[in-house]
């Protein structure tokens, strides 16, 4: 592989850790720039493994800063952007919907237009990558699948701001000829992922016998994509994408929350070796939360078929080895919650 300078930004997160580990073990002659602010979600402690390698480089920032942008972007010149730095949870969109246009909308904004600048109308073999959600199309009925070409119906501010960054990446291809790729991906789950999600957080109950708080009558239904097999399709899509194209990536099942929940109750007993169905007792249906979707679900058609991806585990498998994971990672779990993992940071890079 030719040499490279990639930024990857949000790297110290649950999907951007699993990517940074992939590039910087897979392709020893790029070099990685992890960009990250460490706010509550990232964690340098999901990085270990490879922290000390030659071709990995960790900048503590904030995407919202629009002058650090532009210095890092000309002191390092990234041939590459794989922009995965987001506010993610839906709930938190609902009580500060403005935190998730500063970071979603406007931190997009300043990557863009600092490449952009960087590279002005030489774009030969550059790329601003860009990573999304399904949620921008909305919601579907008992029915359906959202394709490339599903029309974007946003319905939450966490939605809408990932939508608006879309929009931006692709107005920035037509007006500018910048080359860009979209993803658009379903709901991640695996190692390291810090737990305000549906299935660490009930792992993490589950382990403290603490109530299951399940949303309205549980029948919402996700696409479920293991974190690993995401990584890999970002690799895919990085190297043999097309330019100005957009891949939805999914897992080929859908659950109901309440039949996935089911599920984690009767894997963790097993593996907790308590009486079976005890875990099911902690299962608490709480009022629902506004605007909740009802279904999504992906139709991975085209990177299976021009990219020849398609997930390498089901989802009982993928579910079994991330409780595997949790369990024998309970101090990263304690950490994590805790807010002890910042000390790691401060002993690392201060």
């Amino acid at each position: 592989m030719s040499e490279k300078s990639i930024l990857i930004t949000g790297g110290a997160g649950f999907i951007g850790s699993h990517v940074i580990k992939l590039f910087v073990e897979k392709y020893p002659n790029y070099k990685i720039y992890n960009l990250d602010a460490l706010t509550y979600a990232g964690n340098l402690e999901n990085l270990k493994s490879i922290e000390h390698k030659s071709n990995y480089h960790f900048i503590k920032g904030d995407i919202n800063d629009e002058s650090f942008i532009d210095s890092i972007f000309q002191k390092h010149k990234f041939d590459a952007v794989i922009h995965l730095a987001a506010e993610s949870h839906v709930d938190r969109s609902i009580t500060d919907p403005l935190a998730f246009v500063k970071t979603n909308v406007i931190g997009t904004m300043n990557l863009l237009n600092a490449f952009k600048t960087l590279w002005k109308d030489n774009f030969k073999d550059k790329l601003f990558y860009h990573i999304s959600t399904d949620e921008v199309y909305g919601t579907l009925g008992k029915t359906g699948l959202f394709k490339e070409d599903t029309p974007y119906d946003p319905n939450s501010p966490y939605s809408a701001s990932k939508a608006s960054s879309d929009h931006f990446v692709r107005a920035y291809g037509e007006t500018y000829g910048l080359p860009y790729i979209i993803t658009n991906c379903s709901n991640n789950y695996g190692p390291n992922q810090f737990p305000e999600k549906l299935i660490p957080l009930f792992i993490n109950n589950i382990i403290q016998n603490k109530a299951l708080p399940v949303y309205g009558d549980g029948n919402y239904t996700r696409d479920w994509l293991y974190v690993i097999d995401h990584a890999i399709a970002i690799d895919l899509v990085f190297h043999e994408g097309l330019n100005h194209e957009t891949y939805n990536i999914g897992g080929f099942n859908e659950w109901k929350n309440i039949e996935l929940v089911e599920l984690l109750c009767n894997l963790m007993d097993e593996k907790l070796n308590r009486t079976k169905g005890s875990s099911k007792r902690l299962i608490t249906f709480v009022k629902d939360r506004p605007g909740h979707d009802l279904r999504y679900a992906i139709d991975a058609s085209k990177i299976e078929k021009n990219l020849s991806w398609r997930p390498s585990v089901t989802f009982e498998e993928g579910l079994s080895s991330t409780i595997d994971w949790y369990l024998s990672n309970e101090e990263w779990l304690k950490n994590v919650t805790s807010g002890n993992y910042q000390n790691y940071y401060q002993k690392q890079y201060s």
